[in-house]
C-alpha cells in the first residue's frame, strides 16, 4: 500500500513560554491566569498578527507560532519582549510574567493545521535555554536575519539540545532598552572608520557560502566570487571593491549596513554556491546598505560547461538592478571567456586557493596547479 504523502514546507518557528509559570501559579493561581490572558489579548496576539505569524497552538503557559519569514519572526519576538519589559517595569521581579522565546528556521511537517518535525523541536529546545525575557536563535535563523534586523547577538557557540542528535550553534539576542539596538560589530573590520560613498554606484561582493557539503569545494566558491568581482569590474559605471577587502569578512557573521560603512559601498552582494557533479547553483541577493532593503535576489542553475556564462549572467543581473540606466550596449557587451576547458579552469581555481595567503609553500603548490591548467589549455592566459 502506498504511504500517504506528507506535506512539508520551510518555515520560521517561534516557541515561547512563561518563565517560572508554575511558581507564579502556586502563589496566585487565578491572578496569574488572568494576567497571562490579558497580556496575550492586548499585546502578544496582536503583535504576532501584525508580523503575519500564525499561532499554531497554545499551552497553559506557552505557544507555538509559524512565520513565513525569519525576519518577521525575529521582529515579532523583539517587539513582544520590549513591550513586556515596559509593561512589567513597575512589577516586582518575582511577580513578573516573562517569556522565553526560541526561533529556528527549518523543515516542518504539516498535519491537520498542526506542525511537527525537527524545525519545531529545535525551536522548543532553544526556548528552553533562553533567559527569562530573552530570545535565543539557531544559527540557521541568525544567518537569515543578519543585516536585516538591527539587534545585538551574543554567540553562545555549539549547544547540546535535548533529543537533538548534534550540537547546534545558538545566538542570544541582547535587548538593551525600549528601542531596537544597533548591531554589535562582529567583523574583522569592526573598528574601521566610516567611509564616504563614491559618486557612482558602489558594490562589495562578499564571500559566497559553500553549500556543497564538501569543505574541499571551498576553493570553487571563492573562485566564483573572484570571477564575479572581475566581471562587475568591467563595467565602468560601477565602483567595485577589490577581493582583498571584501574577503576580510570570510567566515564571519556580518551586518550589511556595517559593511557599507566600513568599505564605503552602497550595495552588497552575498549568496551561496553549490557544485554537485556537473551542475552548479548560485543564489545571490543584492542589498542596499543604507536602507537594508533587498534590491534583487535570484537563483541560477547551470551545467559546469556553462560556468562562464553563469558568471556573466549574475554580473549583468546585478548591474541591471544597481543601475537601470546603464547603456544597454554596456550591459549586453560580450564578456571575454578565458578558456573553454573546464578542467583547466578548475585547476586554475585550485591554484588561486593555494596562493592565498602568499607564502612559499602555498605558491609552490599553486604553481603546480597553474602549470597543469596550462598543459590542458596553452592559451589560458590567466593561468
Amino acid at each position: 500500500m502506498a504511504s500517504e504523502q506528507v506535506e512539508r514546507r520551510l518555515a520560521a518557528v517561534l516557541a515561547a513560554d512563561a518563565a517560572g509559570y508554575s511558581r507564579l501559579m502556586g502563589t496566585d493561581e487565578e491572578g496569574t491566569l488572568a494576567r497571562l490572558k490579558a497580556i496575550r489579548k492586548a499585546l502578544v496576539d496582536p503583535t504576532i498578527a501584525s508580523h503575519r505569524g500564525r499561532i499554531v497552538k497554545t499551552t497553559g503557559d506557552g505557544m507555538l507560532v509559524e512565520f513565513a519569514s525569519a525576519v518577521e519572526a525575529a521582529r515579532c519576538a523583539v517587539a513582544v519582549q520590549h513591550a513586556m519589559a515596559e509593561q512589567s517595569a513597575e512589577v516586582p521581579r518575582d511577580a513578573r510574567i516573562e517569556f522565553r522565546i526560541g526561533i529556528h528556521v527549518g523543515d516542518i511537517i504539516i498535519d491537520d493545521n498542526d506542525i511537527f518535525g525537527d524545525g519545531v523541536n529545535i525551536a522548543a529546545r532553544l526556548e528552553g535555554i533562553a533567559e527569562p525575557g530573552g530570545i535565543c536563535l539557531s544559527d540557521d535563523a541568525y544567518r537569515q536575519i543578519r543585516g536585516k534586523v538591527e539587534i545585538i547577538c551574543d554567540d553562545l557557540g555549539p549547544q547540546n539540545l535535548k533529543n537533538i542528535g548534534e550540537p547546534m550553534r545558538a545566538w542570544q539576542v541582547k535587548l538593551v532598552g525600549p528601542g531596537i539596538a544597533t548591531v554589535q560589530p562582529t567583523s574583522l573590520a569592526g573598528q574601521a572608520p566610516t567611509l564616504a560613498l563614491p559618486d557612482k554606484p558602489s558594490i562589495a561582493v562578499l564571500p559566497f557560502q559553500n553549500m556543497s557539503g564538501d569543505p574541499e569545494q571551498e576553493y570553487f566558491a571563492d573562485g566564483m566570487v573572484e570571477d564575479i568581482i572581475t566581471a562587475l569590474s568591467r563595467f565602468k559605471s560601477l565602483f567595485v571593491i577589490a577581493r582583498n577587502s571584501s574577503f576580510t569578512y570570510k567566515g564571519k557573521p556580518v551586518n550589511v549596513k556595517q559593511v557599507g560603512r566600513e568599505l564605503g559601498v552602497r550595495y552588497v552582494l552575498e549568496g551561496s554556491v553549490r557544485k554537485a557533479g556537473e551542475r552548479v547553483r548560485i543564489t545571490g541577493q543584492l542589498i542596499d546598505t543604507v536602507s537594508g532593503s533587498h534590491i534583487w535576489a535570484d537563483r541560477f542553475d547551470r551545467g559546469v560547461v556553462d560556468v562562464f556564462a553563469l558568471q556573466d549572467e549574475v554580473a549583468q543581473s546585478v548591474v541591471s538592478a544597481v543601475e537601470p540606466n546603464l547603456r544597454s550596449a554596456e550591459i549586453a557587451r560580450k564578456q571575454n571567456v578565458p578558456t573553454q576547458n573546464l578542467a583547466a579552469y578548475d585547476l586554475y581555481l585550485r591554484g588561486l586557493a593555494e596562493a592565498d595567503p602568499l607564502v612559499e609553500d602555498g605558491l609552490r603548490k599553486a604553481e603546480v596547479f597553474f602549470r597543469r591548467a596550462i598543459a590542458l589549455d596553452p592559451h589560458y592566459s590567466d593561468a
